[in-house]
């Protein structure tokens, strides 16, 4: 490539720079953005910056010749508009599979909780019937003790 083709590339891409840069745009319906910044351009609009914010113009809102400058195409306008309302289904089904997956998985817990209560609820209960056991048997052993006491004592009355 040669220098003079080199410099009158960068000249052409430097005006459309500073085209893009500052830019007037006026809607259909008389609404106009000064000073406006292209930011990007989608199939279906352009989105510009201006002092009082960022906007999206749609290409069905500006005039022909806005919409011939920046390459606006009816039917791939609602190609990536339609890919764009199939990929928000998708993303609504994933969310929904996800939320159904999280409540599955609350119930589980709930359900898993419960049953560590009842476990411990029942655990709770063979120690205390192990423990009256306990008491029961000694009981037991104390009376058996008294009641061997007593037969020797009463032996012992009857001999002497």
């Amino acid at each position: 490539m040669n220098p003079q083709k080199t410099t009158i590339a960068i000249l052409v891409t430097l005006s459309a720079i500073s085209i893009a840069l500052a830019d007037d745009f006026k809607t259909n319906s008389g609404k106009e953005y000064k000073n406006a910044t292209v930011t990007q351009v989608e199939a279906d609009g352009i989105v510009i910056k201006t002092k009082s914010g960022i906007s999206k113009l749609y290409f069905t809102e500006l005039p022909k010749d806005v919409q011939e400058r920046f390459h606006y195409d009816p039917a791939h306008a609602a190609a990536a508009q339609a890919a764009a309302v199939r990929q928000t289904q998708e993303l609504n089904q994933f969310n929904s599979q996800q939320e159904e997956l999280a409540r599955q998985q609350k119930g589980a817990n709930a359900k898993q909780y419960q049953q560590g209560l009842e476990q411990q609820a029942k655990y709770n209960n063979v120690q205390s019937l192990t423990d009256q056991l306990s008491i029961l048997q000694q009981q037991e052993q104390n009376l058996l003790v008294r009641i061997g006491q007593a037969e020797k004592r009463r032996g012992m009355a009857e001999v002497g």
